[in-house]
């Protein structure tokens, strides 16, 4: 079967810097490739760059998330768990205004760490693994102790890419999918144990200038669905006409990259309800999320609004690939979310 593009996005194919000499997007970076080749040398902007580090992961009983983001004028560090048996939830923010003592770095897989009193987040990377260790003194009462090593197969391919809205507004996203972890989180006296054959954790890289006012969704997951890894990872509204997408799938390893956008389509009166994904133009994506809990986010600051609705739950439908066989995906764990933001 032919493949139904709108269009061709270019691909790199060698390491590239983000930016120019004055701080705005080097034309020639603008494209994906499937290797972190892509510097961040993010400058000027002043009070318009944003970075983040956010990590997602699948254990078999709970979702586990450690991030740690910068917005020029302020850090925010936050760790968040969900038990999907007994739907135990908890969520910890920490914001350091101004952010001075973290440091966000230009490449998608170098070491990134926070500490205070309340909490440390040490995301440490080296020889194709990350080791995340993440300790919070008071996490809903208990004592919140992660130990995690994260492996980056070394042929695997990665999603990343440059969105240009333009010369001086532009991000830079790395999703990294379907990487086996090993490890265990402990709440309390409660130790979840999370297995490389059957655990797999996301990276969202983002680096970039953006706009005062913006909203996205994001649908993903990381999951062993029989013998194979899959990955499933779409965005929609905040690349819509830049001509690059980050639609993505992931077969052991191998990505099919999705130049057509995709439609999101879901009752922003009730998140609860099943919410569709379809390709654009042709019939390469379709997919149905249906929720089983709700995280709901939200910071009203002087500086920054954010309102982050994102769902718990499966994924059902299909995804052509690349080679233009059908890729069935049958109650596949992940999430999606809508994302608006004044920062």
């Amino acid at each position: 079967m032919q493949k139904v593009q709108q269009h061709a996005e270019r691909e790199i194919f060698a390491p590239i810097a983000l930016c120019d000499s004055k701080g705005n997007l080097n034309p020639a970076a603008i494209g994906f490739s499937r290797k972190p080749l892509i510097d961040s040398n993010l400058s000027g902007h002043f009070m318009r760059k944003k970075k983040w580090n956010y990590w997602c992961v699948y254990g078999e009983d709970i979702l586990f998330s450690a991030s740690i983001r910068h917005l020029d004028y302020a850090a925010i560090c936050c760790v968040y768990f969900l038990d999907y048996e007994t739907q135990r939830f908890f969520e910890k923010t920490i914001t350091i205004p101004l952010g001075q003592r973290v440091h966000m770095p230009s490449q998608v897989l170098e070491t990134v760490k926070f500490s205070n009193n309340e909490m440390s987040v040490q995301l440490f990377h080296m020889q194709n693994e990350t080791h995340m260790t993440v300790t919070v003194s008071d996490f809903d009462g208990d004592l919140l102790h992660a130990d995690l090593h994260i492996e980056h197969p070394e042929n695997d391919d990665s999603l990343n890419v440059v969105i240009p809205w333009n010369r001086q507004l532009f991000q830079h996203t790395a999703k990294h999918h379907t990487l086996p972890t090993r490890g265990f989180v402990k709440i309390g006296d409660k130790r979840y144990s999370f297995n490389p054959d059957d655990s797999y954790s996301v990276l969202d890289y983002g680096r970039g200038v953006w706009a005062r006012s913006a909203s996205w969704n994001w649908a993903m997951a990381s999951q062993r669905v029989g013998r194979q890894r899959i990955g499933l990872n779409f965005g929609g509204k905040w690349t819509d006409g830049t001509g690059m997408t980050e639609n993505a799938v992931f077969v052991d390893g191998h990505m099919t990259k999705i130049s057509e956008d995709v439609i999101f389509s879901y009752d922003e009166t009730d998140y609860m309800k099943p919410w569709q994904i379809r390709s654009k133009f042709s019939r390469d994506v379709n997919l149905t999320f249906t929720p089983f809990f709700k995280r709901e986010a939200k910071i009203n600051a002087r500086l920054v609004t954010s309102e982050i609705n994102q769902l718990i739950g499966y994924y059902q439908g299909f995804v052509y690939l690349d080679d233009g066989s059908r890729l069935a995906i049958t109650q596949m764990l992940g999430s999606i979310d809508e994302h608006k933001a004044k920062w």
